[in-house]
């Protein structure tokens, strides 16, 4: 190679040296990413199928960190405040509709939201579906799930109106005047002896796991640039050979 041609590819290279790093870099991450979000969908899938285990201590509560909880199967008995329950909208396989939330009141006398299930819009008022009202103590199991944030994109709840856009036990609560609540909701497990709405066992687990393609994304683009690259050197040489 000559020095004018090694002069003239100094700075492209260097620049596309720095872009396949950085590109291959980005690859690595997404693979480190990749093998973390398969440990914590196999961590989920364990809560989720492991025995029903004693709800948590009240007195604990505080200390609870979502990302060792979430999903975690429990059993709780209590019984349903069936007057303040919330609906929190939702669409299932297109079909508008709500969520049920019902405060359940512990022997301990604070309070777990439980997510009862799906219902649609038609059977949103308890009275279209008093068969569902459960007297009396009840026992059930389900999955511990955190408070759902918001974006920019959530809508403004409706309180008035008992309309809510997210899971959050805490504002649930405190515009029914239920206190002390559990700082996570429990979505009920399918019970096969009760035929009425609304139905639990609907628990969602939409967690994407695309790194493996965004993986390959970034090192196909840091061949195409290494490719480019050397294409370009080469019809540099060729012109000063």
């Amino acid at each position: 190679m000559t020095g004018k041609a090694a002069r003239g590819l100094f700075w492209p290279g260097t620049a596309a040296a720095l872009g396949v790093g950085l590109l291959c870099g980005l690859g690595v991450w997404q693979l480190q990413r990749l093998a973390w979000k398969e440990t914590l969908l196999a961590d989920m899938a364990a809560r989720m199928g492991a025995p029903a285990e004693p709800l948590p201590s009240e007195a604990g509560w505080p200390q609870l960190d979502p990302g060792n909880y979430d999903y975690r199967h429990v059993q709780v008995s209590g019984s349903f405040v069936h007057e303040k329950e919330a609906h929190v909208f939702r669409a299932r396989d297109g079909e508008p509709g709500y969520l049920v939330l019902t405060p359940m009141r512990l022997s301990s006398g604070s309070y777990v939201i439980v997510n009862r299930g799906f219902v649609p819009q038609a059977a949103k008022a308890s009275s279209t579906r008093s068969a569902g009202l459960t007297p009396g103590t009840v026992s059930l199991t389900g999955l511990m799930r955190p408070p759902e944030g918001r974006n920019f994109f959530t809508p403004a709840d409706d309180p008035a109106n008992n309309i809510w856009f997210t899971r959050d036990p805490g504002q649930i609560a405190a515009h029914a005047g239920l206190a002390p609540v559990a700082p996570f909701t429990i979505d009920a497990d399918l019970d096969p002896q009760r035929d009425s709405l609304p139905r639990g066992g609907g628990t969602l687990v939409a967690l994407r796991n695309d790194h493996f393609a965004y993986a390959l994304t970034w090192f196909g683009l840091a061949a195409a640039l290494a490719g480019v690259f050397g294409t370009l050197a080469w019809r540099q040489l060729r012109k000063t050979g």
